[in-house]
């Protein structure tokens, strides 16, 4: 033979024992190599990515946070794996499945979704089974096959909107990852102006005409501009923009001179839940998260320290409503004499105890001049062209208030520095720690049983499976039923695969038992 891909048989028979019959010898034949199936070997390199992580085999409670987090990473790698593949497959097969998943896909149901989402990214979006629909998403959530994260988002409302036509159900879920995208991701435009301008106000009606927070700075300052007879329907357009540019310039302000002022204004609960992005989908965090703080309503504040999420309710100090209140009032009454309003107003800084207002002082800044400058340049702006702002022009606003920003270095006058203390009668309000915190209402969606298998775990009177025993319930479905409330409540399990409690949840538990 010429080499071994050429193989060939031969068959010799010597004699034959039936008379009459002659020597036969047939002559050699090749013998044809089967067929090569290049996508078939493609699926099996994706699939290789998976074999070896342990949550691919032998477990399925998908509600385990370590098995979600396994099966997300393996879906993530093999997601970048084929995220530029396109496909042509003529056949259709269905796909059912809870939670959709390359490795438990067959090879007509992964060539299925590959030539339906080939369509998808060209513009066409049809029907097909509602597991390759919750697979694209999946792969959107992640930024598989997006170029970044506004990519991603523009991308999934694309496909949103034209596919809820087939399928209404997956406006639950779109909806309250659509907000997780802004939490999770830094994206340019605030949360309330995406709501805004896809009209979604009515599925997130306490988000909905913040005003870029000027609403919830109104809602926790000690002065609320609202309620001034200066603010008129004809004036309250106007005094929002301003207080958003104000807000802008006191941040970039304090940012310069290394200064929080978030964090000095919102302060969370000391009761910090986990908080897991997308909870209810394949999703791994693959990006590492700068530290940050992001306060979406007057009961929501993320925080992202270690690169781990945790959420909470949000309170906000006595000092740090005196500091907002002044800083409307001072704006307010720079408006009242630049419009030539009939009343005057004054604002005295002397009424405010806060560090930041220190801390400024020492890097030779004036509040009280720093917000006066803010909006003289805001109004001259604002009305150059129209008596109303153009939210399009803010940007130039900005570009010009840098020019300024030298005006705002001012020597600090001796009498601010003379008081630091609350006015003799001054009323103080306490701190309001909202009822929507998730680990109340979990306290209250759990049975009784559910209650006492927790205090059962919590003070290791009994094994779980011996408590469970004894009310006639199964140990995994009564773990399972904690599990699952957990997840839906603080977006994580408070019980182990071993029904043992989490460390983390603790304290937790404890409120929730006693």
């Amino acid at each position: 033979m010429d080499g071994f891909d050429d193989i060939y048989y031969e068959i010799e028979y010597d004699s034959c024992p039936i008379p009459g019959v002659g020597k036969f010898v047939p002559k050699p034949q090749q013998i044809a190599a089967p067929k090569k199936d290049e996508i078939r070997d493609l699926f099996a390199q994706m699939r290789e990515l998976g074999r070896t992580h342990r949550s691919t085999y032998g477990y399925s409670r998908f509600f385990d946070r370590h098995v979600q987090q396994g099966k997300g990473e393996v879906f993530y790698k093999q997601g970048l794996f084929m995220q530029d593949f396109t496909d042509d497959y003529t056949n259709r097969v269905p796909f059912s499945q809870y939670y959709p998943y390359y490795q438990t896909m067959g090879y007509e149901q992964l060539r299925s979704y590959f030539t339906w989402r080939t369509k998808v990214r060209s513009g066409t979006v049809s029907e097909t089974s509602l597991s390759y629909a919750f697979l694209y998403i999946y792969e959107l959530l992640s930024n598989i096959g997006a170029s970044d994260p506004q990519d991603g988002l523009d991308q999934l409302m694309a496909f949103w909107k034209v596919f809820r036509v087939y399928h209404k159900t997956i406006d639950k879920y779109v909806l309250r990852w659509l907000k997780d995208y802004h939490i999770y991701y830094n994206l340019p435009q605030p949360f309330h102006a995406f709501i805004e301008a896809h009209d979604l106000a009515e599925h997130y009606p306490e988000l909905a005409g913040s005003d870029d927070n000027f609403n919830l700075f109104c809602a926790i300052s000690k002065y609320d501009i609202r309620k001034s007879g200066f603010f008129t329907e004809k004036n309250a357009k106007l005094i929002a923009d301003c207080f958003h540019f104000v807000a802008d310039q006191l941040r970039q302000t304090c940012e310069a001179h290394s200064i929080p002022f978030e964090e000095s204004i919102f302060h969370p609960t000391k009761k910090m839940t986990a908080w897991t992005p997308f909870q209810g989908a394949l999703f791994y965090p693959h990006t590492k998260q700068a530290d940050k703080r992001l306060v979406l309503s007057k009961n929501e504040i993320y925080l992202c320290k270690q690169n781990k999420w945790t959420f909470c309710t949000v309170i906000t100090s006595e000092n740090g409503r005196q500091l907002i209140g002044y800083v409307m009032k001072q704006m307010e009454s720079v408006l009242r004499n630049v419009v030539k309003y009939k009343h005057k107003l004054s604002a005295n800084l002397g009424t405010v105890t806060h560090d930041l207002v220190d801390k400024l002082s020492d890097a030779g800044i004036s509040l009280e001049s720093l917000v006066k400058q803010a909006v003289l340049v805001f109004y001259r702006e604002a009305t150059k062209t129209v008596v109303k702002v153009d939210p399009g022009a803010l940007s130039v606003i900005r570009q010009e208030a840098l020019v300024t920003q030298e005006k705002l270095i001012v020597p600090e006058p001796t009498e601010q520095l003379t008081s630091t203390l609350i006015p003799v009668g001054a009323h103080i309000v306490r701190p309001h720690v909202s009822a929507s915190d998730p680990s109340n209402a979990l306290g209250v969606i759990l049975t009784d049983i559910e209650k006492q298998a927790l205090s059962v775990v919590f003070h290791g009177e009994m094994e779980l499976k011996h408590f469970a025993d004894n009310c006639g319930i199964m140990p995994e479905v009564l773990a399972d039923g904690i599990n699952e409330k957990a997840m839906d409540y603080i977006g994580d399990s408070l019980l182990d695969e071993d029904f043992r409690l989490y460390d983390d949840y603790r304290e937790q538990v404890k409120e929730l038992i006693e």
